[in-house]
């Protein structure tokens, strides 16, 4: 379980990730941190939140946001909110790292998905973007209660086939929590 101040890295993704406050810290309400990206990297997939608003304030660095079919550029002490619903990604394309505060709210599950995630990342069981495998990921979105998706087909679809595909998933012993990396299984 995260706590403010507990710091994790992707090192596969470039990603960092440190939380300032949890969902445990606010009922639920709003996760905070602040998320680092060294120079080239990217959050792996552009993707929908369809019951979270994200905020993003960019401290440093340079923030390349996909939103929609959109692109838009953002430097320190520029910020943007992302409404349930909107596609959207997150791109540092500058020479130093950049660090963005977020937010999301409700907070959900997310905190445990980034400490699933970047868990695997740091023990070698993710591809090369940093994310597990189809049927693993669908687990994690599935089985932490993310209502989201990517760009494209209709979500209703993509929960059908995230559903069947967890399913298979667990038969090959994937789970989305794992005590090691959250201390909840």
């Amino acid at each position: 379980m995260a706590n403010s101040g507990d710091e994790i890295e992707n090192p596969v993704s470039g990603e960092r990730v440190t939380f300032q406050r949890t969902a445990a810290e606010t009922g639920g309400e709003l996760l905070r941190w602040e998320h680092a990206l060294r120079p080239g990297a990217r959050v792996p997939y552009d993707h929908i939140h369809s019951a979270q608003e994200e905020r993003f304030e960019v401290v440093a660095g340079t923030a390349t946001v996909r939103i929609g079919k959109d692109t838009k550029v953002f430097k320190a002490g520029e910020t943007l909110v992302i409404p349930a619903g909107t596609a959207h990604g997150l791109v540092n394309n500058g020479d130093d790292e950049l660090r963005v505060i977020t937010e999301l709210r409700a907070a959900m599950n997310t905190e445990v998905y980034f400490e699933t995630v970047f868990g695997l990342a740091r023990d070698g069981k993710v591809g090369k973007n940093g994310v597990p495998n189809l049927l693993h990921a669908a687990v994690i979105v599935r089985d932490l209660g993310e209502k989201g998706g990517v760009p494209g087909p209709p979500l209703v679809l993509q929960q059908i086939g995230i559903t069947v595909l967890a399913a298979i998933g667990r038969l090959f012993g994937y789970k989305a929590r794992y005590e090691k990396y959250s201390g909840t299984s």
